[in-house]
């Protein structure tokens, strides 16, 4: 059965926290156009934060994401930074204390996430939020691995169906955040938060498969 080590994927995170921060001009200029203009911004600066704390140390997968985790809730405003805050807890405390994890306990940590999420918010699919990548990609993952597809091929499938959601917010309207208040004038436009997700569950799974062992 395919699966990777915990204590050896904490780097996963930094590797995470390297691409939103290269993101960060597109991530706001996405987020200017209908929004305040500072997702990539504020991003950038808890996920960097993030990442100093944990460089040079030898982590497990759910300690990093633990530490990501507590540092956005606590040092980023906004909705981004509780949002983000607690799916990445949810999921470090779903592989908190296991030595393996597999495509069964992957979809357990993606589960809690989206759970956590959606416990403190009222946004659901369709409101063009990063609940429009998040869901898709978790439905894609279960069904690959309910359709006898490798972990490593389930992953594969998860970051198609993110990216695929995220540009699905281009034809949506925004029904939830400061978005909401342009209405139609949203359409047309990237959502931001539906953006740092793709490239966040990109990173997660592109570094999970990187490491699977066959």
């Amino acid at each position: 059965m395919q699966n990777f080590d915990n204590a050896s994927a904490g780097a996963i995170i930094l590797s995470m926290a390297e691409r939103i921060i290269e993101n960060r001009a597109y991530l706001s200029e996405i987020d200017g156009k209908i929004g305040d203009g500072d997702h990539g911004v504020n991003m950038a600066k808890g996920f960097g934060m993030a990442a100093e704390r944990l460089k040079g140390k030898d982590l497990t997968l759910a300690e990093s994401l633990d530490t990501l985790g507590d540092l956005l809730m606590t040092e980023i405003g906004g909705s981004m930074g509780p949002l983000y805050g607690v799916m990445f807890t949810e999921f470090a405390e779903s592989i908190q204390g296991t030595e393996k994890i597999d495509a069964a306990l992957y979809s357990k940590m993606l589960h809690a996430g989206l759970s956590g999420v959606e416990s403190i918010g009222s946004a659901k699919v369709g409101d063009k939020t990063l609940l429009d990548t998040l869901v898709p990609a978790i439905e894609a993952f279960d069904r690959a691995t309910a359709d006898g597809k490798t972990f490593r091929e389930a992953l594969e499938a998860l970051v198609a169906a993110a990216e695929a959601g995220r540009d699905s917010t281009i034809d949506l309207v925004a029904k939830i955040g400061r978005a909401s208040r342009l209405g139609e004038r949203s359409l047309g436009v990237l959502d931001a938060g539906a953006t740092s997700c793709a490239i966040i569950l990109k990173e997660l799974s592109d570094g999970a498969r990187a490491r699977i062992e066959r």
